[in-house]
């Protein structure tokens, strides 16, 4: 699989140290970056987005859609190259994170590590659970948009309200 999938949570050691997923080091591996990864403070969450190849290249991808010398290219860039650490895999897994970057995120004793597709996050343990208690509440609340909504109005439709049903 070529993607960050899953949840799981590490310790923080002493030197703050804490080893990456396995199943995250493989994706790492394949992506060819097997020596680090790349991590920059998430710009709408208290987190930490990290990633291989494939996130540098989807960045590439989002700042070439800009035009060149424009502020929004010059700030996007400032947002996330400017603040891109690359932390290297020792050979026991872990990465150490530096102060700044836990300090975003609020981490001192435990890392959760949650899988996007092409990049992951880690977190603090309880606050992404509240985070994916607000995802789930708003997944249901919206889940009409992803073909459900179409699956209850087509139930109606033999109840007199479509163009099949019984009229009294």
């Amino acid at each position: 699989m070529d993607r960050f999938v899953s949840t799981f949570t590490n310790k923080i050691d002493a030197k703050g140290r804490v080893s990456i997923p396995a199943a995250f080091r493989a994706v790492l591996e394949r992506d060819g970056y097997a020596g680090g990864v790349y991590c920059y403070p998430s710009l709408d969450a208290p987190a930490l987005d990290a990633g291989g190849e494939r996130l540098a290249k989807k960045i590439d991808g989002l700042l070439s859609g800009l035009p060149d010398y424009s502020d929004e290219r010059d700030e996007l860039s400032v947002a996330l190259y400017g603040d891109v650490q690359v932390l290297s895999i020792d050979g026991d897994g872990r990465i150490v994170l530096p102060e700044a970057l836990r300090a975003h995120a609020g981490l001192d004793a435990a890392v959760t590590f949650v899988g996007l597709g092409d990049k992951f996050q880690m977190w603090e343990p309880g606050r992404f659970e509240q985070r994916r208690r607000e995802a789930r509440s708003k997944v249901q609340n919206t889940r009409k948009l992803f073909g459900a909504g179409s699956r209850d109005a087509n139930a109606h439709k033999g109840d007199g309200g479509g163009t099949g049903g019984a009229r009294e």
